[in-house]
């Protein structure tokens, strides 16, 4: 089968040509010193994200960067898509092409006991006429798979497994994880092309991290951390993707005319070559294999990234090409799967924390115990119901699980060992920290504290909220900054933050002047976030970063905002009465419209440009349109900036009321079959724009 041609290799062409142009311009030292730098800089890259034994200090290693950056500045003509620095990616939206796999990707049968491995191995003897079998056993990782295609030593494509026959390309965000190499070892002894086929993760601490931001954000949060590298590597912003610290294991090596008669010899030399390899190890008896799940299934829980199970595989490669494969599963393999994980440990204490909008959440403190790689302290009651629900007494040991490697929850209390006497956990009436009376919020669940305006936690985190990413994206203010400005006077309230100086900064304890100019730099960046960025900056409760783009593109302004009354906000399509009232409410408030003022002084965008009204057509409104497939003229994200700017709403799934589907080329076949069932148009790219057009 052909494969399409890498998104790489234009690139590459137009390099050599131009090198070969203007070789005799370039200096020798110059060229010498950028082949130098990367070599130098791939095997520190190997050393620190592979081996995990860096040999430099991390400002050795920047300094080395920015050398080879400034150099390749000064020669463009050296240009290599496979360069270190090429590793942060870039901004550039772009959609996915699809790719044959030239060998397909198939999926692996599940066993959940051992009775069930015996069974596989049973299988394998009789289909190989009863000849002996080595078996051998590997971690599961448990992430997105992806092949990965060498030439000549150099990355050339990554394809996620996708339906097993093609995948995405996704080459542009495989090259920002650290720990693939870009370029193999000069003087190993790889084939002039091969594939390698593993796993990409999110690890442990990258998916806590990233998280966290979202529940600060107030984003859904990812389930595990498999759906969140699935997410990150289909991000259309491949700098985006650098940032959120992917990680990825192998287990299988393939092409033509391999040296090497068994797994275990070909993963040793994939290992060779500077991956990191899924662990493996030959097992000689049944009692092996026993013993081998008996152990991962403990040791596993403090590996830095999520697995699911196990792997056993026949050693022998002619075995492999013996027994062949059903129509979905090789025959000489199997996957084990562990049960959910699940821990007792005593609760110590129930604390009750304040969010940015007053809302009190009940958290359990626990005595530590590891749980999916991670120990675990804390875990969210979410609210009084749960609590009640849960009948959870004082000091009570309780279950907790990470089914499916979830965020940590209780699951249940082990009221056998229930000490005597022991009291009910009782939600609190007043603000744990100003001392407030609380409110319960009608028709739900949760308790607030109404003292917006003196209740630290609320202050400080809506200041959190204001600079953070998906708002006004100002950088260097994080948790401990933000309590800091309070702390010292200077920020009451998100207006504030247009009133500091460096030399306001520079004032303040542990504050070094660069992360002053950083701060600065970012505020005076923010005034040209736009308007709907800023709605959802001001902490208005139910509004989301959805809600404010609906708000922008229908109010257009923040007069005609403050203006409105329930009645006409909730007649906006998808802004229901609970959000039209606590609009409403936040900006009857004197002490809001006085920011909203300030803000508007400061020069924060109060309305949409001139350019974004005169672009924005009602020819799609109503309309609700499901997008679908890869597309030729635009990226699925321009897509959906077009749907919104004509009035109409971008959807996930297909429904009765899904308007039509934008579909390009490759369109999933389920959405197609349920489009057809409900006499859904669909409508391909050219006509789309067409109609906006």
């Amino acid at each position: 089968m052909q494969i399409q041609p890498s998104l790489f290799d234009n690139l590459e062409l137009e390099n050599n040509n131009e090198q070969q142009v203007k070789q005799t311009q370039l200096p020798a030292g110059d060229e010498a010193r950028i082949i130098e730098l990367r070599e130098t800089l791939h095997r520190h890259n190997h050393n620190y994200y592979v081996l995990n034994q860096p040999t430099i200090s991390d400002q050795e290693f920047d300094h080395l960067m920015r050398e080879l950056q400034d150099l390749e500045a000064k020669h463009p003509e050296m240009a290599d898509p496979l360069s270190p620095t090429q590793r942060v990616g870039s901004d550039l939206s772009q959609g996915f092409k699809q790719v044959v796999h030239e060998r397909p990707m198939m999926s692996l049968g599940n066993s959940y006991s051992i009775e069930e491995v015996q069974d596989f191995l049973r299988r394998a003897k009789e289909g190989l006429g009863g000849e002996p079998v080595e078996i051998v056993g590997e971690m599961k990782y448990d992430g997105t798979s992806i092949s990965v295609t060498y030439e000549n030593g150099r990355l050339v494509r990554a394809v996620t497994r996708g339906d097993g026959v093609r995948g995405d390309d996704v080459t542009a965000n495989v090259i920002t994880i650290r720990s693939i190499p870009l370029e193999l070892p000069k003087g190993t002894d790889y084939p002039p092309k091969f594939e390698v086929r593993g796993e990409i993760m999110l690890p442990w601490a990258s998916f806590e991290r990233l998280n966290k931001e979202r529940a600060f954000n107030e984003e859904p949060l990812f389930a595990n951390p498999r759906n969140a590298a699935a997410g990150t590597l289909k991000m259309q912003n491949s700098a985006e993707v650098a940032k959120r610290g992917l990680d990825a294991y192998f287990y299988f090596l393939l092409g033509d005319n391999l040296p090497y008669s068994t797994h275990t010899e070909a993963m040793d030399a994939v290992r060779s070559w500077g991956f990191k390899v899924a662990h493996t190890e030959v097992l000689e008896s049944i009692d092996a294999v026993a013993d081998f799940i008996a152990r991962w299934d403990k040791d596993r829980k403090s590996l830095p990234v999520a697995t699911d199970g196990l792997v056993f595989k026949l050693n022998s490669l002619r075995q492999w090409l013996n027994l062949g494969a059903t129509a979905k599963s090789p025959r000489w393999a199997i996957a084990y799967k562990f049960a959910p994980e699940r821990e007792c440990t005593k609760l110590k204490s129930v604390s009750f924390e304040v969010g940015r909008t007053g809302v009190i959440t009940p958290v359990a403190n626990l005595e530590p115990v590891l749980l999916s790689g991670t120990i675990v302290k804390r875990a969210s009651l979410h609210n009084e119901d749960i609590i009640r629900q849960l009948d959870i007494h004082d000091h009570d040991m309780v279950y907790v699980e990470k089914g499916g490697e979830i965020i940590p929850k209780i699951v249940g209390v082990d009221t056998k060992q229930r000490e005597p006497g022991a009291e009910p956990v009782k939600f609190v009436t007043h603000c744990p920290v100003c001392g407030t009376p609380l409110q319960r919020v009608e028709g739900e669940a949760a308790w607030v504290c109404p003292n917006k305006w003196e209740c630290k936690p609320q202050i400080t985190g809506r200041i959190e909220h204001f600079v953070g990413r998906h708002a006004m994206n100002i950088d260097g203010i994080g948790e401990e900054v933000a309590v800091q400005l309070h702390e010292s006077g200077m920020v009451n309230n998100i207006a504030d933050l247009y009133d500091l100086t460096v030399e306001k900064l520079v004032g303040l304890d542990r504050f070094q002047l660069k992360s002053a100019q950083r701060i600065m730099r970012g505020i005076e960046q923010s005034r040209q976030v736009p308007f709907e960025r800023v709605i959802y900056a001001l902490s208005i409760q139910f509004v989301g970063e959805t809600t404010a783009k609906v708000l922008a593109r229908n109010v257009h302004n923040i007069d005609r905002l403050m203006e409105m009354s329930a009645e006409e906000l909730a007649a906006i399509p998808e802004i229901g009465p609970k959000i039209a009232q606590s609009i409403v409410e936040y900006f009857a408030v004197d002490t809001n419209r006085d920011i909203v003022e300030r803000l508007r002084w400061a020069g924060l965008q109060m309305a949409l440009s001139e350019e974004e009204l005169a672009n924005r057509t009602t020819k799609l409104e109503g309309k609700k349109i499901v997008i679908s497939g890869v597309f030729q003229h635009h990226s699925r994200e321009e897509y959906k900036a077009m749907i919104e700017q004509h009035g109409g709403k971008n959807v996930s799934s297909i429904s009765k009321a899904t308007s039509f589907i934008l579909a390009g080329d490759n369109m999933g076949p389920a959405k197609l079959e349920k489009a057809q069932k409900l006499g859904i148009d669909i409508i391909d790219e050219n006509r789309f724009l067409e109609m906006i057009e």
